[in-house]
């Protein structure tokens, strides 16, 4: 993900092989051969707990990332975290602590960074679970990578949060932008929609500190929009 600011770009590594088959993101569907029928469990049998199932592929994807790693395929090893960041946001506090435990600190903070991506919805799940789990400071680090997105699709996802009701999605998605972002940023992402975005980024703001507030309410007005 292209940070503003000058962050550095990553390049898509090339085709990977001989990765493990974990869970993808939303309207994808398992590949391989252990997916095989796995949509409906065989009649008399039922189907693996999900915790089950979480720990035997984190801790296969572990073993897959360790030996990517000891043989120098960094490309490789880098496409697989990709891929992870798309798992279920209620497996990050699992990945957390089986990647520290391996001794995998910096592909945590990769896997976190490509986290930020992911669509605002999901990205506020993965905080939420990582934070549900006592791991706050992941969960704020991966708000405040996933605002640094352009401020009008940071406007745009809001609007199409509010459309759904996730008002606690909004809430947070809303309190890192006006803590991270200047007021003159956070000012431009009402763009897509003013009279929607205008009391909700005020009373963000709000949240923060009169200071804050003050300081999007001038904003707002330079920028031409009604606060």
């Amino acid at each position: 993900m292209a940070e503003e600011g000058g962050a550095p770009v990553v390049v898509p590594p090339a085709a990977v092989p001989d990765l493990p088959n974990g869970p993808v993101s939303k309207g994808r569907t398992p590949r391989g051969a252990r997916f095989a029928g796995a949509a409906e469990a065989p009649e008399g049998r039922s189907a693996e707990p999900s915790d089950v199932v979480a720990r035997r592929e984190t801790a296969d994807t572990i073993a897959t990332l360790m030996r990517l790693r000891a043989e120098g395929r960094t490309g490789e090893a880098h496409a697989l975290l990709t891929e992870v960041a798309h798992w279920p946001a209620d497996r990050f506090p699992l990945l957390a602590a089986e990647l520290q435990h391996a001794g995998l600190r910096a592909d945590w903070a990769t896997l976190l960074w490509e986290a930020a991506s992911l669509p605002a919805d999901r990205l506020v799940a993965a905080a939420d679970a990582l934070v549900a789990a006592g791991r706050s400071a992941d969960g704020e680090q991966v708000l405040r990578q996933g605002v640094a997105r352009p401020a009008g699709e940071i406007g745009a996802a809001v609007l199409g949060l509010v459309a759904e009701g996730r008002r606690r999605e909004v809430s947070a998605l809303l309190d890192a932008y006006v803590r991270v972002r200047t007021p003159e940023e956070a000012a431009r992402s009402a763009e897509p929609g003013p009279q929607t975005l205008v009391p909700l980024l005020l009373a963000a703001a709000r949240g923060v500190s009169d200071e804050r507030h003050w300081d999007l309410v001038h904003a707002l007005r330079v920028a031409g929009f009604s606060a």
